[in-house]
């Protein structure tokens, strides 16, 4: 199974579309917030399904604000991040990883892309399509996962 994984596009179209070639030859699509309704123009594209969670942007869009999915025997948190300060630390993320028993958390809200392990969770930050942080550059996640095995990778645009 191969996920993508976006945040934070904040409408920036010239953006998105080059997500999309990203994201082709994935089977599933998770946008964690900031603009979920961009989701429609990826959709539109590649008619994949889709996994959209509200960000601290989306107070007048339909959606929920966390969930945990089940992907190839593997428990994964989605959250946008904003909700566990995630711009501090990710010290109340950890938590819910154990809370949930996931072993993949997924996360946006600060613009940065990043990729951690601690004691066997990984900790996903695809960063931003659209406004990248810092010196980073605008990037995306791609996750394969097969047989419960995890391999995560950021992928600028």
């Amino acid at each position: 199974m191969k996920i993508g994984v976006l945040s934070d596009s904040h409408g920036n179209i010239p953006s998105i579309e080059r997500a999309i070639k990203a994201l082709e030859g994935c089977n599933i699509i998770y946008h964690l917030g900031d603009y979920i309704r961009d989701l429609k123009v990826i959709k539109d594209r590649l008619g994949l399904p889709m996994v959209a969670i509200r960000g601290n942007c989306d107070s007048h869009s339909e959606g929920i604000k966390e969930v945990v999915e089940r992907v190839e025997g593997v428990n994964i948190f989605l959250t946008h991040g904003d909700r566990y300060d995630v711009k501090f630390n990710l010290f109340k993320l950890r938590y819910k990883a154990m809370e949930t028993n996931s072993s993949l958390v997924l996360y946006g809200h600060t613009h940065v892309g990043k990729i951690e392990k601690e004691e066997g969770i990984y900790y996903i930050n695809p960063g931003s399509v659209a406004e990248p942080r810092g010196s980073s550059k605008a990037t995306i996640a791609i996750i394969e996962i097969n047989e419960g095995i995890i391999k995560p990778k950021l992928v600028e645009i």
